[in-house]
């Protein structure tokens, strides 16, 4: 794709093409048939079936489903209708998860189909010497196209003639202005898209001017279908959250083998029969399986999910929420997203004065500049239900909005001062010129660049205007001159000669896309947090090194380099420098994905935000990317995991506070339920050695899983955040769940709750006359109802007294029902039987109380403890 680079001439001549003509019906067919439509690639879509079946994959899916058919198998043995209750359950839970799971994965990419949603549904082509209006889908290469402001470009082509053309390319390149179009442009070959000026791009739009181009590339051979390329290339990973559950099933199920097969053996050797052995090794499974788990993980996950779209977050994909709360670095693109997208006047000098900020607060020769300023432009600004509409140029719209701020509308400046001729901007003269009727006087209004106003100004002091100009063009500012003169008659033909020259320099106007107010503050938050922001975008680096400066992004030490610096750079060498690099600008789409890989390669969680199609490979190839929900194109909302509708940097901000919060309850929901779940482990491992004889059902196992775990399990997932959950480093990628010594706590409060239940197992047989079903009544009573207890011992690793007790309002309202529906099973005439449990003697019920709140004392002292240590260790 390098006909940027060559001649108009040699690329008609390569296409075979009339450019007076066009191509014939018959050419065009037969190049259709060789070439395709101009259209995207697409992939072919899973079903629901498949994704439905897709989430049985994981390996604590599998493990429950082969409990399910050996209890299934038990049950037919048996006979007993209640038999079938405990496989019915586990189905069902399994089958509930993977529901949860296919409904969201149903959002699943869409990328492809956005990119060619976003093409021109129309194109005006000239075929047979006739000029028709066709689907862009019909176009092929060498049709000749016309292109007028307001189209959309159907395709890659190489412009033939153009007049003042502009086209806005910002979903491509990032620039958030629009580009100067020139037929007559000289191209060098390594130029990157963005300035490719004789060159206009599919999917990208005419702003300004007319054109006549040759189409050279269509579908898939166009820049927009590179991206869709890389796209489509660029492969999902798993989060960490799906790797460590993933792994944790993986431990699970080894030791659930190993276990159950202990436990056969000891019950063959003590000749015990060999079915009830085999239904004691099924009960010991589903105890090593928290069965709950993945259906809890979800629904806390989307639980956070939906608190995080009220914060204008949407997550397309539920554990991508931990992801971000994961991030350690974030590269954001510039335009759009940590600015405005909107070129802003910011600063004016009015001859002979100072600089001074556009506040609204004008002399009277600054605001006879920006009226000037603004007759001499054909933007325009409309103000719709409360929002302010640009239309047209992107500087001029700046200049018009600033005019009508300090009490100028344009409608008045043109009725009160109306234009007499005109002189169009075009890129050769880099001038614009009006002649409007002014106080009885007919006045030459000329903007443009400085150095070229400067010497077709007669008048005025221009050495103190070019030492201003040269201070707003280092900031970053663009910077347009204002001259004017009176003439005595408005020529017939008004020419640049007659009318742009002989001028009196009249001042300054500086403007730039300004960062959003909130931008800095999220950037200053990220950095106590331990995130590093990078700044990725396609402008010129003097304008993101300035706006990344003044948001606190590159700071002292860091470097800012240009695409074409990456490029010349090799694998090793950006390895050695990423971590100093802070702003990377005029940047190519491939660049994207090798500074995000780059990052990965650290070890770090990056997420990437972006709203443009170029954005949209490494939104995809970042651990999670973020996406613009007003600015953002579809490809980048459908390539991103995450989209800001509110199109707000600071929002990224709350995102990684819940995702961190997210995190670190999903963490808490874990603990609590493989701590209690190891208790039920031990407690029937070492029945089976003591006694040979389970304290458990497996029906009773299920429920205490199923029931009395889940529903606390829920309303950990739902405490609030930590007050200081942003002033800490993020964990590391490769930090698993049980680190820091996380997996020792979870196992010593396991073996707490096995030793207070094998002894309540022992004296309820003791109060019942060695029945079995009173030692049963006994253990489930405390088990059930001391692992409810020790769900307020897992909100916080602070003091019950610190944290205040009662916080957790749903985790009440669930320790309330709990205790209805272990009074339910163990009072209720049938119930019990059912459940093989029996009635207790009341001071019974007393001594379970009390077994019950051991761990609350328990649990207090080591975090008064381990309190006591973290002091003087940071001491």
């Amino acid at each position: 794709m390098n006909d940027h680079c060559r001649t108009r001439e040699v690329i008609l001549r390569e296409l075979k093409t009339d450019p007076a003509r066009g191509l014939t019906e018959e050419e065009v067919s037969r190049r259709r048939a060789e070439c395709g439509e101009n259209r995207m690639r697409e992939r072919k879509k899973k079903s629901m079936a498949q994704r439905f079946l897709e989430q049985f994959k994981d390996v604590m899916i599998i493990i429950l489903l082969v409990a399910a058919v050996v209890s299934f198998a038990v049950a037919c043995v048996e006979g007993e209708p209640m038999e079938f209750i405990e496989p019915a359950l586990i189905v069902f839970i399994v089958v509930l998860n993977a529901i949860m799971g296919m409904l969201q994965e149903s959002k699943a990419e869409k990328a492809l189909d956005a990119l060619k949603n976003m093409s021109a549904p129309h194109a005006r082509v000239l075929r047979d010497g006739e000029e028709k209006i066709v689907p862009s889908a019909a176009l092929v290469p060498g049709d000749i196209i016309h292109l007028e402001a307001g189209d959309f470009v159907p395709a890659d082509a190489r412009l033939l003639k153009s007049v003042n053309l502009k086209s806005e390319e910002s979903a491509l390149t990032g620039e958030s202005v629009p580009a100067e179009k020139n037929a007559e442009a000289e191209i060098a070959k390594n130029a990157p898209v963005g300035d490719r000026g004789n060159m206009v791009f599919s999917g990208c739009s005419v702003t300004y001017g007319t054109a006549t181009a040759v189409v050279t590339g269509t579908g898939m051979r166009t820049e927009m279908g590179k991206i869709a390329g890389l796209l489509s290339g660029e492969k999902e990973s798993k989060t960490p959250l799906q790797q460590k559950l993933a792994d944790l099933g993986k431990i699970l199920g080894i030791v659930m083998l190993a276990a159950c097969a202990v436990i056969f053996v000891i019950g063959i050797i003590a000749k015990q029969n060999v079915m009830e052995m085999f239904m004691t090794a099924v009960s010991l499974a589903v105890a090593a399986i928290p069965e709950g788990l993945p259906a809890i993980v979800t629904i806390v996950l989307s639980l956070g999910v939906t608190r995080m779209v009220k914060k204008n977050a949407v997550i397309r994909r539920l554990p991508a929420v931990e992801t971000l709360g994961s991030a350690s670095v974030i590269c954001s693109d510039k335009t759009g997203t940590l600015t405005q997208n909107r070129m802003t006047l910011v600063k004016i000098y009015a001859d002979g004065g100072k600089v001074s900020d556009c506040n609204g607060d004008y002399d009277e020769k600054e605001r006879k500049l920006l009226d000037y300023a603004a007759l001499c432009c054909d933007g325009a600004v409309r103000f719709e239900n409360g929002k302010t509409v640009h239309i047209g140029d992107p500087t001029e719209t700046a200049i018009v909005l600033a005019a009508q701020q300090a009490g100028s509308p344009k409608s008045e400046l043109n009725g009160k001062y109306p234009r007499l001729a005109e002189l169009p901007f075009d890129s050769d003269r880099k001038l614009m010129t009006t002649v409007n009727r002014i106080d009885g006087k007919n006045v030459v209004i000329v903007k443009g660049a400085f150095d070229i106003m400067a010497s077709r100004c007669v008048a005025g002091g221009i050495e103190r205007a070019k030492a201003v100009n040269e201070e707003m063009s280092a900031s970053a500012l663009r910077v347009l001159a204002i001259g004017c003169k009176v003439i005595d008659e408005i020529p017939a033909e008004p020419t640049s000669e007659a009318l742009e020259s002989g001028l009196t320099f009249m001042g300054l106007v500086g403007m730039i896309d300004p960062p959003r107010p909130e931008a800095k503050e999220a950037v200053a938050v990220c950095r106590r947090a331990g995130i590093k922001p990078v700044m990725i975008t396609g402008d010129h680096i003097v304008t993101a090194s300035a706006i990344a400066r003044e948001l606190g992004i590159l700071q002292d030490g860091d470097r800012a380099v240009t695409g074409a610096e990456l490029d010349s750079m090799t694998d090793e060498e950006l390895d050695k420098e990423v971590r100093n690099i802070a702003v990377y600008a005029r940047v190519s789409p491939e660049n994207k994905i090798r500074i995000v890989k780059a990052w990965q390669k650290k070890g770090e969680v990056v997420a990437m935000t972006g709203d443009g199609v170029n954005d949209a490979p490494a939104l995809k190839a970042a651990d999670i990317g973020c996406a613009m929900g007003i600015t953002g194109t579809d490809v980048a909302k459908g390539a991103a995991d995450m989209t800001l509708s509110d199109d707000n940097f600071a929002t990224i901000v709350d995102a990684v506070k819940e995702g961190r919060s997210i995190y670190a309850n999903i963490k808490k929901v874990v603990g609590f339920l493989l701590g209690t779940n190891i208790s039920e482990i031990i407690t029937v491992f070492l029945a089976m050695i003591l006694w040979q004889e389970s304290p458990f059902s497996s029906i009773q196992l299920l429920w205490i899983n199923l029931i009395t775990d889940s529903l606390p399990a829920v309303a950990l997932g739902l405490e609030k955040s930590e007050p200081d959950i942003m002033d800490r480093k993020p964990k590391p990628k490769s930090e698993g769940l049980f680190a820091r010594g996380y997996g020792l706590e979870i196992v010593l409060q396991g073996c707490m709750f096995a030793a207070l239940t094998l002894g309540g197992y022992v004296l309820g047989k003791w109060m019942t006359g060695g029945s079995v079903e009173g030692g049963r009544t006994m253990a489930f009573l405390i088990l059930a109802f001391a692992k409810t207890l020790h769900a307020y011992n897992m909100r916080s690793d602070k003091s019950l007294f610190v944290t205040g007790p009662f916080g957790n309002r749903t985790l009440n309202l669930v320790a309330l029902l709990s205790a209805a529906l272990i009074a339910f099973l163990i009072f209720t005439p049938g119930v019990v039987t059912v459940f093989g449990m029996a009635y207790l003697p009341w001071y019974g019920y007393l001594i379970a109380l009390g077994f019950c709140l051991v761990p609350i004392v328990v649990m207090e002292i080591y975090k008064a403890i381990a309190l006591f240590y973290k002091k003087r260790h940071t001491t």
